[in-house]
């Protein structure tokens, strides 16, 4: 007969019941805690209340190791799980080898973030870590052989992360993997209110909507994170001011610095405050674009509403948007991004510059449609930064294919340009498409790479002056 820890247990809500305090019940009742002082012994082997055994199994004293692979809304989501870790007790650490628990926070978008991820969780088992898995990989499969057995928390759940790292430690082994919804209607996902422990102080990532309305052929992502689902407007800009409070931010740029994404920043955070005080605010999602058109709402709207929260010297940086979701808000997008809080910048994937592999992607526009965005953008953006995606072998790319797209990126010269060899994921369409030879889609990646490093897009900023 199995021991009970060993039982997998389907929801937390098996051995957890309506009762029981939620993480942020929990955390408001510990403030209300006075710990009462002991004294410490001074001999060394004695080990003290603020550093108990690393086999202890009491909750909320064990460190805690977390990796994550990734897009910026994958990040946030690992900095929110973090913050809400510390908040009960748990102490994150950097050191991997002395973590008690590993908190792995995956990526489904590629192959080889996959094999890392996968890799990860075997050198956990060799180490005797306890695992708890987080992220689009598990969120898209769950019943994948090398997941069984092991705690699985779901992209829409991440706000109950206390509670499913609470019963691993235990033993147990649990899966939350369902969708938040309010009267039946699909939810952007956990609460923006929630603790958070930064990657860079700095900058606050806010995903403004989580999924996405497309159906692209390639996409694992999409397995994952599913429809759009985007957070109401009043929640984000919540957020957003909840993030600048208390921090004072003096910047050494001109006007012309704005279309630099590297510009220099003098910070000063008053010591004396506990709130979070950011300087930038980075919006993400599946597509940025796409924002409100689930609740009646668009892009515009919010970022206005988000440029009138942002204290003066702070900036906003917009995320990745899809060329069908702009073009019928380009006058608005290009007043926004000429505003001086907001930076010049703007990521639009094109993939490819080929209609027919556009076509076999489902990407659903043209080159001409993207050429019309960036045309319009740059001519009423002075020094707008545009940033793109290619794809290199899609399945059924064929030579002349490839070089439009190495003619559309003479033409723009992207400063910024993301080359991927494409891997075709399972269980999405174009995996059963007729594949392109690993030594061809090689061969395009190197020949685009070496295109992208032959050309300077700063040339024209060489001899300009900076002032004060």
């Amino acid at each position: 007969m199995p021991a009970a820890c060993d039982s997998v247990l389907e929801d937390i809500e098996d051995i957890v019941s309506a009762q029981d305090l939620k993480p942020h019940e929990r955390q408001s009742v510990r403030k209300n805690v006075f710990p009462k002082v002991r004294k410490r012994s001074s001999h060394k082997n004695i080990q003290t209340d603020d550093d108990p055994p690393s086999d202890s199994i009491i909750p909320g004293a064990q460190k805690i190791w977390i990796r994550t692979w990734g897009c910026s809304h994958n990040n946030s989501d690992g900095e929110y799980m973090a913050g809400q870790l510390a908040a009960y007790g748990y102490k994150i650490t950097e050191n991997s080898a002395e973590a008690d628990l590993w908190l792995l926070n995956s990526c489904t978008v590629k192959n080889p973030a996959e094999d890392h991820f996968r890799n990860s969780i075997k050198k956990a088992q060799e180490g005797n870590k306890k695992v708890v898995l987080a992220g689009c990989v598990p969120q898209a499969q769950p019943r994948q052989d090398y997941l069984k057995g092991l705690s699985i928390i779901g992209v829409q759940q991440i706000d109950r992360v206390v509670e499913v790292v609470e019963e691993t430690i235990k033993g147990h082994s649990v899966r939350l993997l369902g969708q938040k919804k309010d009267n039946g209607k699909r939810l952007g996902g956990a609460r923006l209110d929630l603790p958070k422990i930064r990657k860079n102080p700095l900058i606050e990532i806010i995903s403004i909507n989580t999924g996405c309305l497309n159906a692209c052929t390639y996409c694992k992502t999409k397995h994952a994170r599913g429809d759009l689902a985007s957070y109401p407007i009043e929640e984000l800009v919540d957020r957003a001011k909840q993030s600048f409070q208390g921090s004072t931010a003096a910047f050494g740029w001109t006007e012309n610095w704005r279309s630099t994404y590297s510009a220099v920043l003098i910070i000063i955070l008053d010591p004396l405050t506990h709130s979070e005080g950011v300087c930038e605010i980075w919006l993400t999602s599946e597509d940025t674009g796409a924002y409100g058109r689930d609740i009646g709402t668009d892009l515009p709207t919010l970022l206005w509403k988000l440029v009138e929260a942002i204290p003066e010297g702070a900036m906003l940086r917009l995320g990745m948007t899809n060329p069908p979701y702009i073009l019928e808000h380009l006058e608005e997008m290009a007043k926004i991004l000429n505003h001086p809080r907001v930076y010049a910048f703007l990521h639009i994937p094109v993939q490819s510059a080929s209609d027919s592999v556009l076509m076999d992607m489902k990407r659903e526009y043209c080159v001409a449609d993207f050429k019309r965005v960036v045309d319009f953008l740059k001519e009423k953006v002075p020094g707008i930064t545009i940033a793109t995606d290619i794809i290199c072998g899609f399945p059924g790319e064929m030579d002349e294919d490839f070089q439009e797209t190495m003619k559309l990126v003479e033409q723009y010269r992207f400063p910024s340009l993301f080359i991927n060899q494409f891997y075709p994921r399972p269980g999405t369409p174009a995996a059963k498409m007729h594949q392109v030879p690993a030594a061809v889609k090689k061969q395009r990646t190197k020949d685009l790479s070496q295109l992208f490093h032959s050309y300077n897009p700063y040339d024209h900023k060489i001899l300009w002056k900076v002032q004060n």
